[in-house]
């Protein structure tokens, strides 16, 4: 794999990992507890994944500039900036949400999964979401 090729695998894993949290969600819902766990392991493992080969990337690379001009600019800084901060802040809370479930305190991760769940389905969403505006839509 190339270094160029690494963006279009970043918004693979970042697409699988939207995937996995959505049907660990729907698990949980519906009191199918293993199948919850199984998911949101995966989801755990692609986000490693992800951030493994973001890394690689961007310390290659270095930024990546928009190339947007006009209105659109206005959607995408917005969410990119939302995105930066949720993502910074989504590895502490995935940890402090997974520990709790380790050691088999299920209140207090479901408390923590109420926030956590969201912020890590905005970032990987917007995730992809960057990933087009950057390299198929405005390249």
């Amino acid at each position: 794999m190339t270094l160029n090729e690494l963006p279009h695998l970043n918004a693979t894993l970042n697409s699988v990992a939207t995937v996995l949290l959505l049907s660990g969600w729907v698990c949980i819902k519906f009191q199918k507890k293993t199948a919850h766990v199984c998911f949101m392991v995966l989801a755990l493992g692609v986000s490693a994944a992800f951030l493994t080969s973001y890394l690689i990337y961007h310390f290659q690379v270095g930024d990546v500039k928009f190339q947007g001009k006009g209105w659109i600019r206005f959607v995408y800084f917005p969410m990119l900036i939302t995105h930066i901060l949720l993502a910074v802040a989504t590895l502490p809370l995935v940890i402090m949400t997974v520990v709790p479930a380790l050691k088999q305190r299920f209140d207090r991760h479901k408390k923590l999964a109420r926030l956590t769940f969201p912020i890590w389905l905005y970032v990987s969403v917007t995730g992809v979401l960057v990933y087009f505006f950057c390299y198929v839509w405005y390249p």
